[in-house]
């Protein structure tokens, strides 16, 4: 459930990004710019936000989860590959989150963006 409000809040997020620069998207695409760069140029950030968030996490979430796990007979050790796939499985999801959005915008006709400039 968290994971899903979550992905609701970045779809909303880069659809208000995208709406913003919508201009900036239109003047690349004119100057020749690729949908490919244009879709890199709006997960790029995203993507950076993700990854420091999951890593400034990491330690709050060691500590915590070592004092969890210290209350039972039968323990497993933590290892960095949990948080590693956590990671991975967080970055996934945003790109599958924001790929529509970032493709619908790629995609969008220049000229409309443009129009009343």
């Amino acid at each position: 459930m968290a994971i899903a409000i979550a992905s609701l809040g970045l779809l909303g997020l880069i659809a208000y990004t995208a709406e913003v620069r919508t201009k900036e998207i239109g003047v690349r695409k004119v100057l020749g710019a690729t949908e490919i760069s244009i879709v890199s140029l709006l997960t790029k950030e995203f993507l950076v936000l993700v990854g420091l968030a999951s890593v400034l996490a990491w330690p709050i979430a060691y500590y915590t989860m070592s004092g969890w796990l210290d209350n039972f007979a039968y323990r497993i050790d933590l290892s960095p590959v949990y948080f590693i796939a956590s990671t991975g499985v967080a970055i996934v999801i945003t790109l599958v989150t924001i790929a529509y959005q970032a493709m619908k915008a790629a995609r969008a006709n220049p000229i409309e963006a443009l129009r009343y400039e």
